[in-house]
């Protein structure tokens, strides 16, 4: 199985975090992005998704889901986007959300920062929903990341 440059980068970032706390230095978790689709986890309900999306897209409650995945895979163009990113990213679906989190009653799809521990919202579902392509989410990431 050949390895992403993604994953490549990913694995060593991991290991140089585990360098740095074994030698003892003070660690201070990075920034990272947290993406939370309207879906749930698991087979079942991934061939449930990809029915709906196909027999009636318009309906569809996920629109993050919408914009970077087609009906049976993530599109390359978002992969390609999230390597070229300055920050770490993590993808979850509504219920591994809710079971890390703890957090019942959010309004989903959602796109959270994450520091230290503390998670804030970054985009909300209304921001995702306003975007009508792939590109106009990725625009709308840049700008929220160049202005900090």
């Amino acid at each position: 199985m050949r390895r992403t440059r993604f994953a490549r980068r990913r694995k060593t970032q991991d290991l140089f975090r585990v360098f740095r706390v074994f030698r003892g230095y003070p660690y201070q978790m990075k920034k990272r992005l947290v993406f939370v689709y309207n879906a749930d986890s698991g087979l079942f309900n991934t061939v449930t998704d990809i029915a709906h999306k196909i027999l009636s897209p318009d309906t569809y409650a996920c629109q993050l889901c919408n914009l970077t995945h087609g009906h049976f895979r993530v599109r390359r163009e978002w992969v390609a986007f999230l390597e070229n990113l300055d920050i770490e990213c993590r993808f979850l679906h509504r219920d591994e959300f809710q079971a890390e989190y703890g957090s019942g009653d959010i309004d989903l799809p959602a796109i959270y920062l994450e520091q230290n521990g503390t998670l804030t919202p970054w985009i909300n579902r209304k921001d995702i929903e306003a975007c009508q392509s792939l590109d106009a989410l990725k625009t709308l990431i840049r700008s929220r990341l160049a202005s900090g």
